[in-house]
């Protein structure tokens, strides 16, 4: 059995085909302007329009007959109300693509799809039939959830992340204040590799919440070009505060098995700290599928298909 997976994010235009155990996925990051902190709704559904026509033309063309179900992220979030425009453009090229092939259609969210990413990168199958903390940090989110597939998709409590800007927006906006290219998460983390020198900054973390933006204000009034100290100030800072939240959403529920996704999970400074301090059971998706894509999606509509067989 193949499916196939398509995920239009804000950043990212991804299409995978999964075939049960492994999987080939094509992805393109959208092109951000110089000097800006992001990049508009209607840019990234204007580009998305551009790629995805491309991916999914030859991912149709070479599994011509082969793939049994079409897997979409049509959402941020499985809540009500989570839109975001740029996920219709996917969302109508699956409809197209599953009544053009003849099966069945199945809709999820992007953070459902980062959740399956790791669970399947990561090998821990196993946790599919219990629940779980999964931690989704990327360059819009910061999310400390309780996590608990129902045989679709994820049942996804938040019981801590930030209260106002994302980890992923806290390394972008000092980032581009720095003169990197933005998204600069991996700008940042190789000029941080340069050096082992920090400066400490002051923590703000209640239970398992965390504030990013009194930080943020304290230094972008301190920057003064690519520093590497600073860069690795901020990647230190953002790993020390996540170890400090998580492990208490750890306490708190009783949990100790973290499953960490997205973007910035990415960061091997980042997963360095959580991974010698947070005192849990800790995995982290697999680098390749940290950041958005769509293997996480087809992976889910293929299980969903598994079960609509039965």
């Amino acid at each position: 059995m193949l499916t196939l997976g398509i995920d239009t994010s804000n950043y990212t235009t991804s299409c995978a085909v999964y075939n049960g155990s492994d999987y080939e996925m094509s992805r393109k990051i959208l092109d951000v302007k110089a000097g800006s902190r992001g990049i508009r709704q209607s840019e990234g559904v204007f580009v998305h329009n551009r790629e995805l026509p491309v991916m999914l033309g030859e991912k149709l063309r070479r599994f011509q007959g082969e793939i049994d179900a079409v897997g979409v992220s049509t959402r941020p979030r499985s809540v009500e109300g989570s839109y975001m425009p740029v996920f219709t453009v996917g969302h109508g090229y699956a409809e197209v693509a599953a009544a053009a092939v003849g099966v069945k259609l199945y809709e999820f969210s992007h953070q459902d799809g980062h959740i399956m990413a790791g669970i399947y990168s990561s090998g821990m199958r196993d946790w599919l039939d219990r629940p779980f903390i999964s931690v989704h940090i990327s360059g819009g989110t910061t999310e400390i959830l309780l996590s608990e597939y129902d045989g679709y998709n994820f049942r996804n409590e938040i019981i801590g992340g930030t209260l106002d800007i994302s980890a992923g927006q806290l390394i972008d906006r000092i980032g581009v204040k720095m003169g990197l290219k933005f998204p600069c998460g991996r700008e940042l983390e190789s000029l941080a590799l340069r050096t082992d020198k920090t400066e400490r900054l002051p923590f703000s973390v209640k239970d398992a919440y965390i504030n990013f933006s009194g930080v943020e204000t304290k230094l972008i009034r301190s920057v003064e070009g690519a520093e590497p100290v600073t860069a690795r100030t901020v990647l230190r800072y953002i790993g020390d505060v996540l170890v400090k939240a998580i492990g208490n959403a750890v306490t708190d529920t009783g949990i100790n098995k973290v499953l960490i996704a997205g973007g910035v999970a990415s960061n091997s400074i980042i997963r360095g700290i959580i991974s010698e301090q947070l005192k849990a059971e800790v995995y982290f998706a697999s680098k390749e599928l940290s950041s958005d894509n769509a293997v996480g999606i087809a992976i889910l509509a293929a299980m969903a298909k598994e079960r609509d067989s039965i």
